[in-house]
């Protein structure tokens, strides 16, 4: 069903109220009232946020070559529940483990495992989600294990280049394919391919939610960001070929389909009538 903003009957138009509705008449998709987060929820986010950054710092600190992956993730889990939290991908639709841990042609969603072992030359996201007062944050960042290539590590810097130019195209009353074009823009002119079987999506007090945030795309197409919504991005670039290929033996792992690396970086931001503020930070 096709969202829309309304008004109550007799209530005076705010600003925000105006532009939405100007883009609803002109065939714009918009989003309903219960995607605008209000500022005690934002603060909730923000919290859980808090402790989400605190849980990506702790595993800079502790990954390394020789550390299994699912040690890794036993911290993870210890140091969410130290503080108050839980992991939000321990059990989601049948996840086994508290977080995602993804090494080199890895596109998301690898499961830790006490019998993989970090190696020297690997690049690795961890993607960890946070649950803090019934509150979402969730947020990834690439770790480098050691001295590698620098064809990797190149992947790596622009992935985040790519979130960053995803970010200052998002502007309060742009539209979510605005973020997506210039991410794939980006992408592309340093050779690089944008996966677009996954993307970004709403998150607060659930942890997937509306819109979803392609980060691939036409400005002006899409839903409009308004002040208030909360959602993340979060680019999958491909050094090789955009074709993935998602695992029937566990039923989550996304890998290139032509074996090369893949990067990824993710923050949970608010949008503002200023742009967007960072709540993984």
């Amino acid at each position: 069903m096709r969202r829309r903003w309304t008004v109550e009957k007799g209530q005076p138009l705010t600003e925000m109220d105006k532009k939405i509705l100007a883009a609803q008449k002109a065939g714009h998709t918009v989003p309903s009232r219960n995607l605008i987060r209000t500022p005690e929820e934002i603060e909730g986010i923000r919290r859980s946020g808090a402790v989400n950054t605190a849980l990506l710092d702790m595993v800079g600190r502790e990954i390394k070559e020789g550390l299994s992956t699912g040690a890794l993730d036993d911290m993870v889990y210890q140091f969410t529940m130290d503080h108050k939290g839980i992991p939000a991908d321990l059990g989601y639709e049948g996840f086994p483990k508290s977080c995602c841990i993804s090494i080199d042609n890895v596109v998301c969603h690898g499961i830790p495992d006490h019998n993989v072992f970090f190696k020297a030359g690997q690049i690795v996201n961890v993607d960890v989600t946070t649950i803090l007062d019934g509150y979402y944050a969730d947020a990834s960042r690439m770790f480098v294990i050691g001295e590698t290539t620098e064809e990797k590590r190149r992947l790596v810097d622009v992935t985040l280049e790519c979130l960053h130019v995803g970010m200052a195209a998002a502007k309060p009353y742009s539209y979510v394919g605005d973020i997506g074009f210039a991410i794939q823009c980006h992408a592309q002119k340093n050779g690089y391919s944008v996966v677009r079987e996954l993307c970004g999506h709403g998150v607060g007090l659930k942890f997937h939610e509306a819109p979803e945030i392609p980060h691939y795309g036409k400005p002006g197409t899409g839903m409009l960001l308004a002040p208030g919504m909360v959602f993340t991005i979060e680019p999958m670039i491909n050094m090789g070929s955009r074709e993935v290929h998602f695992s029937r033996e566990d039923g989550w792992t996304v890998t290139t389909r032509d074996g090369m690396p893949s990067a990824q970086w993710e923050h949970t931001f608010v949008m503002t009538e200023n742009g967007l503020e960072i709540l993984t930070q």
